[in-house]
């Protein structure tokens, strides 16, 4: 699925405000209820998800283009050119 760039750039902040809302809406409610207790553990999880896919995106770029390093520079020289135009003629001329 395609997501505009703002949108995906984003989604960590969402998870991260997600959970605060969550954990604060369990403190809010106290902790008498049993239900606080799965909305704290709902926010801590997405807390700690927001962090997991903000880490993964700084490790793992996706804009970056590699470099070519020797070998790519040396299989760019010995490949066949693909790229070869063919025209196509009809039977009939």
């Amino acid at each position: 699925m395609w997501l505009p760039t703002p949108i995906y750039e984003r989604i960590p902040q969402f998870w991260l405000l997600l959970g605060l809302l969550f954990m604060s809406s369990g403190a809010y409610i106290g902790f008498d209820y049993s239900v606080s207790f799965l909305y704290f553990g709902v926010g801590l999880f997405s807390c700690v998800w927001s962090l997991y896919v903000y880490v993964v995106r700084l490790r793992n770029p996706q804009n970056s283009q590699p470099e070519p390093g020797p070998q790519d520079e040396q299989s760019e020289q010995t490949a066949p050119d693909v790229h070869q135009s063919t025209e196509q003629t009809s039977p009939g001329s």
